[in-house]
């Protein structure tokens, strides 16, 4: 009886803990005073991040936790907009070349210490250094003046310099429009030299060592359960903050998720179970918002079996996109027919629109002839109805579609008489793993991190830290590398256009959707908004009464 009721007990605290999480907490107030109601919201954005050291992440959910953390030389706004950040004002060269940052005054770091314009120079650094080993390094920083001798181990021929404590200056190899993008990115939010200096590679998982300067600073991190941020007193403006602190809920699990956010416990989740989508719709919290972004497929091209491009095409051609996205995804995503898909701007309007001559390079209403050029393909590169080829590893990590997917790719390469085994990842394991090249085939994904066609195409290059399937082609790093170049609009759109003409035809990677964000999120967040790159603004949200 003793042990039924002290169960009860637990249960019951649990309960309590669980429905008060997403409501204004009271503080304990000292005798004879009323008590405090602090603002905190709880919310899922993603599960336990692979690290929330800038430099290192390549993800959108940790990039999203970064967002709450840091302030960048520049910020973005509601609209899409560029605004100021850290740097109250800045200017560009009339050749384009050189781009001054003035920051503002009397910025701080979470702990209180000054933060000036050497903090900026120190993280750029930091960055392009080879031993940080930044996935992003090429992608933020190819274009600065001393890239190359840079990345080559000699950082400080990156051209980035303060001319004194609030000015920081960035010389260009090349003009880049969306170089004030850049300037916004989350990779380059500056870090603290003192502890990650004091603590190697651990200052980022410890909320004792973590240094920021956003509006919220880390209080916890407990692994697979949340992240706990505080409004952070030393931001640049704490007024604009309404929030006292941010729960985020590391769950993997949709259904722990979905779960979380009935009985109150999360105001907002990003992983809704897929079987619940059907009786969501119509549901004013229940949201399909855009993203300019791809659902792909990495094949590693480092390994024999997948070196002759008629395989991978075959593979490619092999999977029903319309199935896929219109009822394994219950059409919350898109059927991709390339690989850059609508939405990402080029010269003269949609990049995806003035791709391979005005036509999709995969028509996606004729399976059954895409599935017998497959059987073809695959006959000619010597596995007539797949014979000989060796059984093939899926590897995914389980969340959303991506299981439901994984089942369908071994019915579907099953057709051209293929083994196909899954394996089933955890998330923080899966992002390293992939872009290590541990794995033969591999669920992917990309989220623009800025409206351009480069943010894409430049996964191919070989020397790209995010080129997981590990394609190498010169004629294509030449046709990027000339874009980047480029100073005609016009030319650059071509060069890239080429690009992506080598990238399909050779099936460097297998395009399968274009995203869209399914969400849950209450009425209660006010003051919020979604980016379509990816991005939730929770820090400027309030908590309706």
């Amino acid at each position: 009886m003793k042990r039924k009721i002290a169960l009860i007990l637990v249960a019951t605290l649990l309960l309590t803990l669980g429905l008060a999480a997403c409501k204004k907490q009271e503080t304990p107030a000292p005798t004879g005073q009323p008590a405090q109601k602090t603002k905190q919201l709880v919310a899922q954005i993603g599960p336990n991040p692979e690290t929330l050291d800038p430099a290192l992440n390549s993800a959108v959910d940790g990039g999203n936790m970064l967002l709450f953390l840091f302030d960048c030389l520049l910020n973005i706004d509601k609209d899409n907009q560029l605004i100021p950040g850290a740097a109250e004002t800045w200017t560009v060269s009339e050749d384009g070349l050189t781009w001054t940052f003035k920051l503002r005054e009397g910025l701080k770091w979470s702990d209180g210490s000054p933060l000036t314009a050497e903090d900026f120079v120190y993280t750029w650094k930091r960055v392009v250094d080879p031993k940080t080993a930044a996935p992003y390094s090429e992608t933020v920083l190819g274009m600065v003046e001393g890239y190359a001798e840079a990345a080559g181990g000699n950082i400080d021929a990156l051209q980035v310099s303060a001319s004194d404590e609030r000015t920081f200056v960035v010389k260009l190899a090349h003009p880049c429009g969306y170089f004030g993008q850049i300037a916004a990115f989350a990779t380059l939010s500056p870090v603290n030299k003192a502890t990650v200096e004091a603590n190697g590679d651990a200052w980022a998982t410890k909320p004792e060592s973590y240094i920021s300067n956003g509006p919220f600073k880390m209080a916890e991190w407990v692994p697979s359960s949340h992240i706990l941020l505080v409004k952070n007193e030393n931001y640049r403006d704490p007024d604009s903050i309404k929030l006292d602190s941010i729960k985020l809920l590391l769950m993997e699990d949709a259904n722990a998720a979905y779960a979380a956010y009935k009985t109150g416990e999360a105001l907002l989740i990003k992983d809704v179970p897929t079987e619940e989508i059907p009786s969501l719709r119509g549901n004013p919290e229940f949201y399909v918002d855009p993203l300019l972004g791809t659902y792909y497929l990495s094949i590693n091209c480092n390994l024999e079996q997948f070196q002759d491009a008629r395989v991978r095409k075959a593979l490619s051609l092999a999977i029903d996109r319309e199935y896929v996205a219109n009822t394994l995804m219950q059409g919350v995503y898109t059927p991709a027919s390339n690989f850059i898909g609508p939405g990402v701007a080029d010269v003269n309007g949609d990049f995806y629109d003035n791709a391979n001559g005005g036509k999709p390079y995969i028509d996606i209403t004729k399976h059954e002839e895409n599935l017998a050029l497959a059987k073809q393909l695959l006959a000619e590169a010597g596995y007539p109805n797949g014979e000989g080829f060796p059984a093939i590893e899926y590897s995914t990590n389980d969340s959303g579609y991506h299981k439901i997917v994984a089942q369908y790719l071994q019915e579907a390469w099953g057709e051209l008489g293929l083994t196909v085994k899954v394996n089933i990842v955890e998330w923080a394991s899966f992002t390293p793993m992939r872009r290590a090249g541990e794995y033969q085939t591999a669920r992917n994904g990309w989220l623009c991190d800025y409206n351009d066609a480069s943010n894409m195409l430049e996964l191919l290059v070989s020397t790209n830290g995010n080129n997981d399937g590990k394609y190498n082609n010169p004629e294509y790093d030449m046709l990027i590398r000339q874009a980047a170049q480029e100073t005609d609009p016009v030319k650059r759109s071509q060069y890239m256009h080429q690009a992506e003409d080598i990238l399909m035809n050779e099936a460097a990677c297998i395009p399968v959707a274009y995203y869209n964000e399914f969400y849950l999120q209450s009425p209660k967040i006010t003051g919020s908004w979604f980016s379509p790159y990816g991005y939730w603004y929770l820090h400027y949200a309030d908590l309706a009464e």
